[in-house]
């Protein structure tokens, strides 16, 4: 079967600099029997005229290449259903932790640290239990559920993308919106 119109695509046409690349690496080579070189360019451009004879003591610098963006970890996906139904019907979780009357700086680094070693442990689910807060209030000062808010926050940093896959809201049966699963990537 034919394909039709492939040879009517247009290509780029070379820049003066690239034709004047070319005719350097043109020189530098062999023709198979046969064939001849390519001529060299022969219309050189003004702004280019002054780098179509570079000298020959400097040599020619390649073009600094991009640099390399880290490698970026794929968002957050909810956790698959099959183990959210099996979750849901009792089924058990591999680690859990329970940070209930810890302030957020204490919160923060022991969820961390739980999640690290849950997923060295080779861990796939784990039960994150925060605590629903209460609505009412002392104090000024006294603000109730930071740590049920927070936690998806946290889970949601890039520098714990590394290790965690995802994350929902808890069954009935271990904690409904006071406590999350947090699916855990596996260790590389």
């Amino acid at each position: 079967m034919k394909r039709e119109g492939w040879r009517s695509r247009r290509r780029r046409d070379l820049t003066a600099d690239e034709r004047t690349l070319w005719a350097k690496v043109a020189e530098t080579i062999q023709p198979l029997p046969g064939r001849r070189v390519p001529p060299p360019p022969t219309d050189p451009t003004p702004e280019t005229s002054a780098t179509a004879q570079p000298d020959k003591q400097t040599p020619v610098r390649a073009a600094a290449a991009p640099p390399v963006k880290p490698k970026a970890h794929p968002p957050l996906a909810p956790i698959e259903p099959k183990i959210a139904r099996s979750l849901r019907r009792g089924g058990e979780v591999d680690a859990r932790i329970d940070l209930h009357g810890l302030r957020q700086d204490q919160a923060h680094g022991r969820l961390r640290a739980f999640l690290v070693r849950a997923q060295s442990n080779g861990a796939r689910v784990v039960l994150v239990i925060t605590g629903k807060g209460t609505t009412g209030g002392g104090g000024l000062f006294d603000e109730r559920g930071v740590l049920k808010r927070q936690v998806p926050i946290w889970l949601s940093e890039p520098a714990m993308r590394a290790i965690v896959l995802g994350f929902s809201e808890a069954s009935a049966a271990h904690g409904g919106s006071g406590a999350l699963y947090v699916r855990l990537r596996r260790e590389r």
